[in-house]
């Protein structure tokens, strides 16, 4: 109400030098507003030394215009007041919904990253952690298996070799051996027989 008062009474003011220059007829011609209203009823209004004296009829009018305009914007001020209400409902009722999903979102990603694995429920990124490192280990054993397999098989080849070359030796070995009993036979059986022959 206070507010409504002293716009009034800043219109009435800031009319008043409109209002000097104004005939009653032009006041009489003007729309039917608030401010004109001020207008009209200050050109209407008659003189007495440095008093206005305002009809009744026209103070009662002009009364009932500003009730009437004050209850408009009473009515409009309540009829928002009530829209601001219902929309302050809704913002309320979608922030609860908002929270509820991010709620749901955050529960959702939570399982989505996350499995059952023996028994125990495991983060993706563990999940991940771990089988890489098996994975990992297990192909660092398989290199160092394939390591030793090959250092083996080059001993192992090496060795059949060396074998090999002995008993190439061995051969000759007794191949020589028995060339050499052989011979010794021989000169053996040639003495003996130089022996048989001198008797």
């Amino acid at each position: 109400m206070k507010a409504l008062k002293i716009i009034f009474i800043f219109i009435f003011t800031q009319n008043i030098l409109a209002q000097n220059n104004l005939t009653k007829a032009e006041a009489e011609a003007l729309p039917n507003t608030i401010e004109n209203q001020f207008i009209k009823i200050y050109r209407l209004s008659n003189s007495w030394q440095e008093y206005k004296m305002i009809k009744r009829t026209h103070f009662i009018s002009f009364q009932k215009n500003i009730l009437d305009s004050i209850k408009v914007i009473k009515t409009d001020a309540t009829s928002k007041q009530i829209k601001i209400d219902e929309q302050l409902k809704t913002i309320t009722s979608l922030q609860t919904k908002i929270d509820t999903l991010k709620n749901d979102l955050s529960s959702s990603i939570e399982k989505e990253n996350a499995f059952s694995f023996l028994g125990t429920t495991l983060n993706k990124t563990t999940y991940n952690t771990i089988l890489w490192s098996v994975i990992t280990g297990l192909l660092i054993g398989l290199a160092f298996f394939i390591y030793r397999f090959n250092n083996s098989n080059v001993v192992t080849r090496e060795t059949k070799d060396l074998l090999a070359d002995t008993e190439l030796e061995f051969e000759q070995y007794k191949k020589n051996a028995i060339e050499k009993e052989q011979k010794l036979r021989r000169q053996l059986q040639d003495e003996i027989n130089k022996q048989r022959g001198v008797s």
